[in-house]
């Protein structure tokens, strides 16, 4: 399966975001290497990575020895909230460690404090100017947080990466992302999801998939993104073996509820 071929949201400027991406929090040196390898052969095109994780270079590296052309990739990275003031000199690093000249997506990592994070906005809409980042978002941020930098700026953040799956949904939060225009995208999907839950086991049973398939298919056909992490090579590649079935709507409905929201 090619990038043309894996379900996209659009981001403004006619960016298309891959739905499912590979995670690589917690992985560094060669493990990080290996497993984005192995998830770029697997077939997954969309790679996050941020400063914190320490695993820019490692990235870098196997996005260039995977053979792939840079315009069949998707590549997010995030900037700390620490470095207000030196936005620029941290993409600049991020760059040079990944090895690119644009990243597909830039983030404010965490909300800095609150007299910082107009300023900081608008630092990451100056490198979206500029050509450094095809799209702006934000990480980790509240529905105020967003409207502050929107009635601030009058720029609406691409995406917001935050905690997700079927025990966080809160259809409430989940619309108000929507009605703004701003791609949820969700982390941790696994580790705040109790895969052994009644629900999950039986749609799974129902699919001839795992649970974990489940969840992964789940914000798929909510169309929000997300981003399982793994170093194991069975687990990367069962983890994008989700594209052969969908869920019914009542399933949907049935795995929501779990959220209690």
């Amino acid at each position: 399966m090619d990038n043309t071929d894996q379900p996209t949201v659009l981001l403004p400027g006619e960016v298309r975001m891959p739905l499912l991406g590979f995670g690589t929090w917690k992985a560094t040196g060669s493990a990080a290497y290996d497993a984005v390898l192995a998830a770029l052969d697997t077939g997954y095109r969309h790679l996050d990575t941020a400063t914190l994780y320490g695993n820019e270079r490692e990235v870098g590296r196997a996005v260039r020895e995977s053979g792939l052309r840079r315009e069949d990739l998707f590549i997010t990275t995030k900037v700390p909230p620490d470095r207000v003031g030196r936005e620029r000199e941290t993409l600049e690093a991020s760059l040079e460690a990944l090895g690119v000249d644009q990243v597909d997506l830039w983030l404010i990592h965490w909300p800095p404090s609150a007299t910082d994070s107009i300023p900081m906005w608008r630092e990451l809409l100056a490198a979206r100017d500029e050509n450094l980042t095809r799209a702006v978002g934000v990480s980790n941020y509240s529905t105020s947080q967003i409207d502050e930098l929107i009635q601030a700026t009058e720029e609406n953040p691409a995406v917001n990466q935050i905690r997700w799956g079927p025990m966080l949904y809160d259809r409430q939060r989940h619309a108000e992302h929507r009605d703004r225009g701003v791609v949820l995208e969700g982390y941790s999907p696994f580790k705040t999801t109790d895969l052994s839950d009644p629900v999950l086991t039986r749609i799974a049973s129902a699919h001839g998939v795992s649970p974990a398939q489940v969840v992964l298919r789940w914000h798929i056909d909510h169309e929000i993104v997300v981003i399982p992490k793994s170093v194991t090579p069975e687990r990367i590649s069962a983890n994008f073996d989700v594209f052969h079935f969908s869920l019914t709507a009542e399933e949907i409905r049935d795995i929501d509820a779990l959220g209690g929201a």
